[in-house]
């Protein structure tokens, strides 16, 4: 073989029919395509349960609105120093960040489409971290222990799907 036919193609070195590298790749065993469904269904329907807790959480406390004056609807009372973690505003943010990125991550579990393992890893990474210090924040709170435990069962599923992805 000549040097420049083993610079042309990647495997012209390696043309024998024993060492040739398949055309396509079998489909998984089929233990494991049920396991990542069940583990993909677990993911998801962790991740709607965090997000109906964090949604209720929100709705139901009371975050410092002004009562009103019958001169339109209620607004928020504008924070004046920069919202942390402890005060009601940044127990709020947290907890709509969770919401969001646990329903957006839910939409994509629940997809039936082929999707690119990369993009899928990324978003479940990204809600199993928002979860969590969605789950600190609340910790830091009184009465939203449950908030939290959806949070941290959350963060389970995304790591257990995420090992299954391994």
């Amino acid at each position: 073989m000549t040097t420049l036919a083993k610079h042309s193609h990647p495997r012209a070195e390696n043309t024998t029919g024993a060492e040739r590298a398949p055309m396509y790749e079998p489909p998984p065993p089929y233990d494991d395509r049920v396991r990542f469904l069940e583990d993909r269904f677990a993911c998801a329907q962790s991740c709607t349960e965090c997000a109906r807790a964090c949604a209720v959480l929100v709705s139901s406390a009371e975050l410092g609105t002004v009562p009103p004056t019958g001169h339109g609807p209620a607004r928020p009372v504008p924070a004046e120093p920069p919202a942390s973690a402890e005060s009601p505003h940044g127990l709020r943010r947290a907890l709509l960040l969770c919401v969001e990125v646990c329903d957006a991550t839910c939409r994509l579990l629940s997809e039936e489409t082929l999707q690119d393992e990369y993009a899928l890893r990324l978003q479940v990474e990204w809600c199993r971290a928002v979860a969590l210090e969605c789950a600190h924040v609340c910790d830091r709170s009184p009465d939203t222990a449950d908030c939290a435990e959806q949070c941290r069962a959350c963060a389970r599923a995304c790591t257990a799907f995420l090992a299954m992805l391994d």
